[in-house]
C-alpha cells in the first residue's frame, strides 16, 4: 500500500473506517498515543508512544512489528486531538518509512483519531461528526 491518493477505494475507506471505530470506542478523555501494525479489526501489534525514543528506536520497533507479518500490513497512529500533522504523527513516519524500506514491503501509513484518519504523506483524509457502527 502506497501513499493514499484521492479518491480512496471501497475496501481500503472500510479498513480505515473499522481503525477509526476502534478509536471512537476508547472513552477516556486523551487517550495516550499508540502505534498500531497490522489490520484494524485483526491481528494487530500495539506499542504506547514513548516521546523519549529517538528514530532509531522506533525504526527497531516497527522493524520487529513488520517481521512479525507475512503480508504487508497497515501502520497507524491512533491519538486524540485534531487530524493536523502533530509530533507525535511525524516521529513515527520516518521509522516506519525506514523500517519498511529495510525489509522491502510497502504500508499504508495513517494517523487515526476518534473522528477520522489522515496520511499524512499525501493529505488524503476523511472525518466525520460523529461515527456510527454498523447495524
Amino acid at each position: 500500500m502506497a501513499v493514499l491518493e484521492s479518491p480512496v477505494a471501497p475496501e481500503v475507506r472500510r479498513v480505515l473506517r473499522a481503525a477509526v471505530l476502534l478509536a471512537a470506542a476508547d472513552r477516556r478523555p486523551r487517550p495516550p498515543a499508540t502505534l498500531s501494525v497490522g489490520v484494524p479489526n485483526g491481528p494487530t501489534t500495539t506499542v504506547l508512544d514513548d516521546r523519549a525514543w529517538d528514530h532509531g528506536l522506533r525504526t527497531e520497533i516497527v522493524g520487529a512489528a513488520l517481521r512479525a507479518r507475512e503480508d504487508p500490513p497497515w501502520v497507524w497512529v491512533t491519538r486524540s486531538g485534531p487530524l493536523d500533522l502533530q509530533d507525535v504523527d511525524a516521529a513515527w513516519l520516518g521509522p516506519t518509512l525506514a523500517a519498511a524500506a529495510e525489509r522491502g514491503v510497502e504500508v499504508g501509513y495513517v494517523v487515526v483519531t476518534r473522528h477520522g484518519w489522515s496520511d499524512p504523506r499525501s493529505g488524503a483524509r476523511q472525518e466525520w461528526k460523529r461515527i456510527r457502527r454498523p447495524r
